[in-house]
């Protein structure tokens, strides 16, 4: 399991294998849309069960399961045995920690000094749009 990481600051952002391969292991946890939707899922509450979960989805509970270890691993979430069951949540502070990162590498990537001069964007690449503070 893959604990969090602390945030870091625009000094401490250099490249770090060991921060670079957990962080990559949390954003692979992200990419997969049913993983997303537990997410939404605990999100929306204080707690789930795994049986919760597979009524909101079209998939058999050990598929849930199988989506459910994955997050758990990644320290999206956290677990609370309560009998024969498993209660689930979100674990908010390392999301925030996860946002925080990402939020970090976007912008040191987005800074005038990472880009190569005079590089051009390959074509038929999409750009990102540019964030608008209104």
């Amino acid at each position: 399991m893959t604990a969090a990481l602390p945030p870091q600051t625009p000094d401490t952002a250099t490249c770090d294998p060991a921060a670079d391969d957990a962080l990559a292991d949390r954003l692979r946890a992200l990419a997969h849309p049913v993983r997303l939707t537990v997410l939404r899922t605990l999100g929306r509450q204080q707690g789930c069960v795994c049986g919760e979960i597979v009524r909101v989805l079209p998939l058999a509970q050990s598929t849930v399961s199988q989506h459910l270890k994955v997050l758990l691993e990644a320290g999206l979430i956290r677990s609370r045995s309560e009998g024969s069951r498993s209660s689930y949540c979100l674990d908010r502070p390392a999301l925030a920690a996860l946002r925080s990162e990402i939020d970090q590498l976007l912008s040191a990537l987005a800074a005038p000094e990472a880009c190569c001069p005079g590089a051009e964007t390959a074509p038929g690449a999409a750009s990102l749009p540019a964030s608008r503070d209104d």
